[in-house]
């Protein structure tokens, strides 16, 4: 039953399931694909929690027009999915042959998604390099060539499917690939100043640099979409970023503090050189000249090289003055409150508890902070042990129904009471998957997986989103097979009728955000004096 309109998302809201192309697809020798460094890392041993590799993953590539039923059955708007440059460029470079069978696979995929009035939402990179750029000259190391390269690959796939594609993301998670890839050595390629995780690698300079080159890439393909095909196919483009909400741990000045610092590095990185113009000045004062420089041209490219805010995001950190590690900006994270009790409930993964009140508190941060229209991009529960769980518990999966009741409640607040700009929202994730380092012991999926038999059975959780989104869509709203045209963008005139928008609102926004209110309250006001946050 449909709710008061108060209660209702925005006309042509886009909710739906996101997944990744390694993690799902499998077939990896298959079709002309080529490899990727997650083909050769996720098969060392040691590098995967379980032993176990992408090789077959969900066997998406083979039981995708399975999926897209599914999809159908769900009755969401729209899916978000990454190609695998490796299966579209096998060798990844300008120069290397196009696959035209890789190629082919991604336009029957987005033509049936299309035929089932399913809007594609479609992620150019998720991580799965292809390994011979890797070889060849460093891969993200490389921020010359990479960008040239990536730039093509994305030129491909605008040329092959922007005619029915009108949602693109360049990048997925840049602080992941520069951080777990470059620095703590967890994710692939592996390199790390930790020798026990790797032979080469420098944790102090790499991660910096390849965050530099990401940017610079994602910048050109933006570059690329602007002059030669959105007028055309009439899309939209940016990127999306991971980032939690940093809280202070108490009221005290120092950790107030460390809470905004935790802020520029994991999201201020990358965010403010493309809707500000430059990088975080905390960043400046702990990296000093480890920090790479833009030239001129590379940071009047890199800013403005979003069409909106990508946002993934999943927990609350509670912040601490005095940490000693660099990629959380020399802050200390914890979940344990100062009078001993947890923030929220634990999840299977160590860095996540559920707080809902963190994530209404984050949008308003990032409306505030770059007044840009915001898609979340991802957001998700693994529930704690549930992959030892028989059958009938992992589907009966309460803490993930109860982790989304507060997500998207805090969504909807976000919306109607703190008028900020949310354009979209994707669940992580329609399936269970291979989960990076963690193997398959991991299960964000609202789809249960049988990874014997490849069996798809929906979730409690699945079965909540589902009602939620379909109670509180606006009564207004068209057949998700109307919404594959031109989306709906801010223009110029309105971005400035936004920005004077969340001018008129961010003195009251925090305060509204209860129980969160008071720490978002001293975050923003503290960035505010420091001149942090663009008017």
């Amino acid at each position: 039953m449909a709710v008061a309109s108060a209660q209702q998302l925005p006309k042509d809201f886009l909710w739906g399931f996101a997944t990744a192309s390694f993690q799902v697809e499998g077939s990896v020798n298959v079709g002309g694909r080529g490899p990727s460094i997650w083909d050769e890392f996720a098969r060392m041993p040691g590098k995967t929690l379980d032993g176990r590799d992408g090789d077959v993953a969900t066997d998406s590539y083979r039981l995708w027009r399975e999926d897209i039923k599914l999809l159908k059955e769900y009755g969401v708007k729209t899916y978000r999915f990454s190609i695998a440059w490796s299966r579209v460029i096998p060798l990844g470079g300008r120069d290397d042959p196009v696959n035209a069978e890789g190629i082919q696979w991604y336009k029957d995929f987005v033509d049936e998604l299309v035929k089932e009035g399913i809007v594609p939402f479609v992620t150019l990179y998720h991580w799965d390099l292809p390994q011979a750029l890797h070889d060849r000259y460093g891969g993200w190391l490389n921020k010359t060539e990479i960008a040239k390269d990536y730039a093509r690959y994305a030129r491909v796939c605008f040329e092959a499917l922007g005619d029915k594609v009108k949602y693109w993301l360049t990048m997925n998670e840049p602080w992941c690939i520069s951080i777990l890839g470059y620095g703590r050595g967890v994710f692939a390629p592996g390199r790390s100043s930790d020798r026990t995780r790797s032979p080469e690698g420098d944790s102090s300079t790499e991660p910096w640099i390849v965050g530099q080159s990401v940017l610079l890439a994602h910048a050109a393909a933006v570059d690329v979409y602007r002059k030669e095909f959105k007028t055309k196919q009439g899309g939209v483009i940016g990127i999306t970023l991971n980032g939690d909400w940093q809280m202070p741990w108490d009221d005290s000045p120092e950790n107030v503090e460390a809470a905004q610092h935790a802020l520029d590095i994991a999201i201020g990185w990358f965010a403010d050189p493309i809707y500000l113009g430059h990088y975080p000045p905390y960043m400046r004062t702990m990296l000093g000249n480890r920090l790479p420089e833009f030239t001129d041209e590379e940071l009047k490219l890199v800013k403005g090289s979003s069409d909106f805010y990508g946002m993934n995001t999943y927990t609350t950190n509670l912040c601490r003055a005095g940490g000693d590690d660099e990629f959380q900006g020399l802050v200390d994270y914890t979940f344990t409150r100062p009078d001993g009790t947890q923030l929220g409930t634990q999840a299977h993964c160590a860095w996540l508890q559920d707080y809902p009140e963190g994530f209404r508190a984050l949008l308003n941060y990032l409306w505030n902070r770059y007044h840009m229209p915001i898609y979340v991009t991802e957001n998700g529960f693994a529930v704690k042990d549930e992959d030892a769980m028989p059958r009938e518990q992992a589907l009966a999966d309460n803490d993930r129904v109860k982790y989304f009741e507060g997500t998207t409640r805090s969504l909807l607040q976000a919306i109607r009471e703190d008028g900020v700009d949310i354009r979209a929202y994707f669940p992580w994730s329609f399936l269970d998957n291979f989960e990076w380092a963690d193997g398959y012991v991991t299960r964000f999926g609202v789809t249960y997986v049988d990874y014997n038999t490849q069996e798809r059975l929906p979730k409690a959780s699945g079965k909540f989103l589902v009602k939620w989104f379909k109670e509180h869509s606006s009564s207004e709203d068209q057949d998700s097979s109307t919404l594959v045209g031109t989306p709906p963008l801010a223009t110029a005139g309105s971005v400035k009728e936004l920005k004077l928008k969340a001018a008129s609102s961010s003195s009251s926004v925090t305060e509204e955000v209860s129980p969160a209110s008071k720490a978002a309250k001293k975050v923003s006001l503290l960035a505010r004096l420091k001149g942090l946050l663009c008017a």
